[in-house]
Parts: structure tokens; C-alpha cells; sequence
């Protein structure tokens, strides 16, 4: 039996920028992050793709792509929030503002002195894992990483080229992420882990902060193109740290003019979807393996903050099968004559996938009219990842592993 996309229009979205606060996500805080990641040595804006030809073949007016694959040299958009968050903890820890921190103060002897040594921890499926052991040795300090079982071989040996002490576990994500929580305990390690729970809400917020340079970016560039602010964004969710940042972001920006949002899931681990679905405005969680090829989106339990947001100004909720991701990867890494190739990894093309999917069956019909999807829309999605696991990205792309319908 195939498996279909599922999408729920959110009963809860709340008008006229009235929902939660944005303000962590203002532009001014916004900001502040991307001033900090620009003293990074190997900082660069990474490129907004625009796909000409596959707007006009799916009838619309725009659709750009915010290719993280590129950022840091590290082939993802996580580094963004694992450094601004270690960066607000070490500014703690000096009691200086972040401001007065850039990165050739962060790695000096004097602070380093001041400092002592400080071990990091972590649980991820691989990119963000990377981002903290890449930080932690940035910033000469350590790091220990934890992965989900079913966690890919090469992710692991990534992470542990940078650094850090790294190991897969036989935990589901949230499971270890618990048990990372433990260990720290036990052993003196400061967590930095964008999941958020009750006493556990500083260091995730610094994180969402941290992916907020991602959007602001790309409004930057979409304002070079001549595009004002998109009609709509696409936006993949794990947690939802990364969505919430965004929706975050261009909420507190356009307030009552916020683009239209669409959050995007692995149907194996679609706790916002369920959540959406319940509607009675509490997070639910998902349990289990969840077995899914989109890895960086297998998470049962939702981000607090991020949910919050979302559940106040996204539009529609979607829970993806894998296909829809593969459907994705295929369509960006073989584009149409003239608009540029994308290499993008499975968590990375998701919302490709259902954007095309959407614009193009019937059966969305009443999801394009939800949303207002037409020739003048200006459509925004984000690459979160490249071919992180060139393995299993050969073997989609190139070998058929999956196919890209749900028929």
C-alpha cells in the first residue's frame, strides 16, 4: 500500500501578530548572531539559489533555495546555532556580552586561560554533532557526542575527525537525548541540544538565535533579486528549532504581512503534525524507532519554544513519507536546462519534494487554495543539508533506492 502525504490547515494560527512573543527572533536579536558568526574565519553567506525553470513549470512566480550545504565547509546549516550558543555560554561564563566576544577573542590564550577546559555534549544524527565538535575545537575546547541507533557510519567518523569523543548508541534520538543529559550531569558537560524541556530553555533559545543568521540571509538576497519578502515558505521540521527560528524570524519581521508557512515532517516522527492535529494547542509526542531515511528529522518530541510559534503562526502542518524526500534530492540534483544543481541529502530536499508534489497533483488542490499558492507566488525553501552521507545519497540519486512517487 503506498503511503500518502497528510496535511492539516492550523486551527490555531493566531491574527495580526497575536500569538506568542517573536521577540527572541527580532531582527535586532537576529542580528546580534549574524554580527558573531561574521568574525568566524571561514564565514561566508551561502548562496540563495533561484530555480527560474522549475517556478514556471510548476506555475509559480519564484522558487528559491538557501543551499547550506555550503556553510562553514561542514555540508550543513547546524553549525550556526551549536556556535552562537556555545559562544552566549562562554560570554556567560565571563560575564561579557557576546558583542565584546568575536571569534579572535573567543580562541586567545588569555581566554582560554580564563576559561580552563570545558567539554561539550551532544546528541544529533550527525550535522549538528559535526557543528559542536567543530566549534568545541574552534574555540580549543572539547566535546562528546552521542547518536541514535541507525545513526549512518560516516556521520559518525565526520564528527569524530573533529575532535570529539563520539559513539552510536542503541537509543532512539530522544532517549539519548536523555541520557546525554545524564552523563553531563554526572561528568560536568554543559549540554547543547536545540530540543528544549522545562529547565532546559537558555541554551536552546541561543541555538534557534543561532539559525536565525540562515533567514536573514536569505531575506538579504531575496531583496537583491528584487523580491521583497516571499509569499510563502517551506520550512522541514525536526524538533522544531530550526522551523520556530524561522517562522520566528519572519513572524516578528511582517507581523500581520507574515509569509504564509508550511512545516514539513517525516511521517515516522510527525510529533508537530499530530500536534496541529490534536488542536487543543498542546504538544504530543512520538515514540519508537522512527524509521525514517530523513535522519535529521527523526524526533519524537518537540522543541517547547519552537512549538509555541509554529502552533501560533504556521499555516498548514505535512507529514512526509520518504518518498517525498528522494522525490526531492532527484528533482534538485537534476534541475531543468538553465536553473543551477542543488546536492541535496534527504532531510535537506523534503520540502523540494512536497513542493513539487503539491503544485502538481490534484489531490492538493484544497491545500494550493489554503495557502493562496498561485502565479505570483514568491516561494522560499532551505536546503538544510547537503550529501552528508555520499553513500546513501549515491545510492537515492543514482542507484533508485526509494522511489520519488507514492504510487
Amino acid at each position: 500500500m503506498s503511503e500518502k502525504i497528510k496535511w492539516i490547515q492550523n486551527k490555531m494560527h493566531k491574527e495580526n501578530g497575536m500569538g506568542v512573543s517573536t521577540e527572541l527572533f527580532s531582527k535586532s536579536e537576529i542580528d546580534k548572531a549574524m554580527n558573531f558568526h561574521r568574525t568566524f574565519p571561514d564565514y561566508l553567506p551561502t548562496p540563495l539559489r533561484e530555480l527560474k525553470r522549475l517556478a514556471k513549470n510548476l506555475g509559480v512566480s519564484g522558487i528559491y533555495v538557501k543551499d547550506e550545504s555550503f556553510r562553514f565547509g561542514l555540508n550543513a546549516f547546524k553549525a550556526l546555532g551549536g556556535s552562537y550558543a556555545i559562544g552566549r555560554y562562554l560570554a556567560q561564563r565571563l560575564n561579557k556580552d557576546i558583542s565584546e566576544l568575536p571569534f579572535e577573542v573567543l580562541t586567545s590564550s588569555e581566554v582560554k586561560e580564563e576559561l580552563g577546559d570545558i567539554t561539550f555534549a551532544t546528541t544529533t544524527d550527525g550535522n549538528h554533532g559535526r557543528g559542536i565538535a567543530w566549534t568545541a575545537r574552534q574555540l580549543r575546547q572539547k566535546s562528546v557526542v552521542y547518536m541514535p541507533k541507525g545513526s549512518s557510519q560516516y556521520r559518525l567518523e565526520k564528527i569524530r575527525e573533529e575532535g570529539a569523543e563520539a559513539e552510536i548508541t542503541d537509543l532512539n534520538y530522544d532517549d539519548a537525548v536523555r541520557m546525554t543529559a545524564v552523563e553531563a550531569e554526572k561528568n560536568g558537560w554543559v549540554v547543547v541540544q536545540d530540543t528544549s524541556w522545562e529547565g532546559y530553555e537558555e541554551i536552546p533559545t541561543w541555538i534557534m538565535q543561532g539559525y536565525g543568521t540562515m533567514s536573514a540571509e536569505a531575506l538579504e538576497q531575496l531583496n537583491s533579486f528584487g523580491v521583497q519578502k516571499p509569499t510563502h515558505i517551506f520550512i522541514q521540521a525536526g524538533v522544531g528549532a530550526l522551523a520556530g527560528s524561522v517562522q520566528g524570524y519572519f513572524a516578528s519581521l511582517f507581523k500581520e504581512n507574515c509569509p504564509k508557512t508550511v512545516i514539513v515532517e517525516a511521517n515516522q516522527a510527525d510529533c508537530l503534525y499530530k500536534s496541529a492535529l490534536a488542536g487543543d494547542g498542546k504538544p504530543r509526542v512520538v515514540g519508537g524507532d522512527m524509521a525514517t531515511v530523513m535522519a535529521g528529522l527523526a524526533c519524537g518530541e518537540p522543541n517547547l519554544i519552537g512549538w509555541n510559534i509554529l502552533r501560533d503562526y504556521s499555516d498548514l502542518f505535512v507529514s512526509c513519507p520518504d518518498w517525498v524526500a528522494a522525490r526531492g534530492m532527484r528533482i534538485l540534483a537534476n534541475p531543468l536546462l538553465g536553473d543551477p544543481r542543488v546536492i541535496s541529502g534527504e532531510s535537506g530536499a523534503v520540502t523540494a519534494g512536497l513542493l513539487s508534489a503539491i503544485l502538481q497533483a490534484e489531490e492538493f488542490k484544497g491545500a494550493r487554495e489554503v495557502l493562496g499558492l498561485d502565479e505570483n507566488s514568491q516561494i522560499l525553501i532551505f536546503n538544510t543539508e547537503g550529501n552528508t552521507d555520499p553513500y546513501k545519497y549515491r545510492s537515492i540519486v543514482w542507484d533508485g533506492e526509494l522511489p520519488s512517487t507514492g504510487k
